[in-house]
């Protein structure tokens, strides 16, 4: 819809929840998560709805994408370990990468680029304490960036 209000469009017709969006910066295609098939999955449509593709087929629940800057990736979150963890994946579902290693009660959940792409905010829950956490796009140098005594989730990067 138009900023407005104006104009909405309804983009998925499906008897299953289809939720979570994420629109690729450019605003070309979207993102989001549906049970269609059974357990969560990513999908990757165009704007106007059209050539829905499956991008993910586990039988884990793929949740919440974030689109790469360069629209050429998409960060998620997955639990296929029993655990939720952050992946990334090329846009079309290949190339499909664990970056975070949850262990014991830990999750990661939440990913959100940086705006120049080299880097992934995510929130991750250890010891019972939801922090902020970035790590680059590699795996490698995660580090810890919130450390408040209280919960902090859903990271965003500014502009």
């Amino acid at each position: 819809m138009n900023a407005d209000g104006t104009g909405q469009t309804r983009l998925t017709n499906n008897s299953s929840d289809d939720l979570a969006p994420a629109w690729s910066l450019d605003g070309g295609r979207v993102a989001f998560v549906s049970r269609r098939d059974g357990e969560h999955q990513i999908y990757v449509m165009n704007a106007d709805g059209t050539s829905v593709l499956r991008v993910t087929n586990t039988g884990a629940r793929d949740e919440y994408p974030a689109w790469s800057p360069d629209g050429t990736k998409i960060a998620f979150t997955s639990n296929r370990t029993s655990r939720s963890d952050i992946y990334l994946m090329s846009a079309d579902g290949t190339n499909q990468t664990r970056l975070t290693i949850s262990t014991g009660e830990d999750r990661s959940t939440w990913a959100s680029w940086s705006p120049d792409g080299t880097k992934i905010a995510f929130a991750a829950q250890r010891a019972g304490m939801w922090e902020v956490h970035s790590i680059n796009a590699d795996g490698s140098g995660q580090t810890r960036l919130t450390e408040a005594g209280s919960h902090n989730y859903t990271p965003s990067w500014g502009p």
